[in-house]
Formats: C-alpha cells, structure tokens, sequence
C-alpha cells in the first residue's frame, strides 16, 4: 500500500508488480503535479494514467465528472479503477485505451502524460499530436519526461511554443493549445497545386 499527501489530500494506493513505478509515486510524476495547476473550470484527461495517481487526484479536486483515464495495459486500468474506490471517487470515467484510439471528446482542457520511456518516439508522438486535437483552445498539455531535446522540439513544432521546468532530473513541459497554432496547423502545405490549395479555403 502506498500512503501520498498530494495537493493537501492524503491519497492511497495498491499497485500492480506489472504496473509502472508500483512501490512509490514516481518522481517524473510528482515533478509534472508540481507545476500543475487544477481550475474549478477543468476537464482533465489522464494519458497512460497506471495505477491512477494523477487522475484520482484530480477527481478529488474537481469532481468524478471533470476527469476520464486511460491506459493500454488492463492491470493498470483494474488497479486504477480498484483505487478510484478506494480513495472515494468510484465513479471515475477509466477506460482501456492505446492512446486516443477510445477517447472522442475534444473538449478536454487539461491533458496529463508521464509517457513511456521507449527508444523510438512513436509513443509520445502520437500522445502529443493527439493532444492537441483533444484539446479546447486554451487548454493545456503538461509531460514530464527524462529527455529534453526531442520532446521540446516536437511541442514547439505542433503547439508553437512551451514552458520547460527541470524538476529533480526530469523534464516538465507545458504547452499551450492557442489558436495562432490551431492556423498554422490548418494552412495548406505550400507545393500544394492552386486547385488543392483552393479546397482549404472554403
């Protein structure tokens, strides 16, 4: 069992042996709550969420309804779901999910990740891409990781811009969905013949 006091709440949690970080609340997360900020106003999306921490957390905060989970593995989604009830928020929206494939909603504005530390980028690829969409203009992706180039790079080239905190070796990065950016994205690609070119303007 792991006991946390996070944001002034006293929080518990079972892990799975199997499930990320299962004796302790990991640093990189800790380091990302750190600079995370919840507003009464909120609509969080947990991406990859494990055992639950950020998302039950949030729910405490702002209510089950403000709040859905995610992850690709079931036993960090039963394990999350298990401390949902445990920490009284039971009603959690938790779903089993590779990324975005069961998330619809694009009505999120605050979007949570400590991504998968894999060799190739494919994973946070596609969590950063798929954050802007799911994201309401103004809303917010923060992500902690142990890399920095890389990721503020890519952040930069679909958000415009992003704030980066060193926080006890990892990396917080905040990026902004603003609407100079939502253009950007939506421009037709210049080599574009003018009759394609024509079809993004109507």
């Amino acid at each position: 069992m792991i006991s946390v006091t996070l944001k002034d709440l006293s929080l518990i949690f079972e892990a799975s042996p199997s499930v990320f970080s299962p004796h302790s609340v990991d640093a990189g997360t800790l380091a990302m709550l750190s600079v995370t900020e919840f507003r009464p106003t909120d609509k969080v999306l947990d991406l990859g969420c494990g055992y639950g921490v950020v998302g039950i957390l949030a729910a405490k905060i702002l209510g089950m309804d403000k709040v859905v989970m995610c992850d690709i593995s079931q036993q960090a989604v039963d394990c999350a779901r298990q401390n949902a009830i445990l920490n009284h928020v039971p009603d959690i929206d938790i779903r089993l999910s590779d990324g975005f494939k069961e998330i619809q909603d694009k009505t999120f504005t605050l979007i949570l990740s400590n991504p998968p530390y894999h060799a190739d980028f494919s994973v946070p690829k596609h969590f950063i891409e798929g954050s802007f969409q799911k994201l309401e203009l103004g809303g917010k992706l923060i992500m902690v990781t142990k890399r920095l180039d890389w990721y503020k790079n890519k952040l930069v080239s679909v958000f415009g811009g992003v704030k980066v905190y060193e926080i006890n070796g990892y990396f917080a990065f905040l990026a902004e969905k603003r609407a100079e950016s939502v253009k950007k994205r939506q421009k037709p690609p210049a080599k574009l013949s003018k009759k394609l070119q024509s079809k993004y303007k109507k």
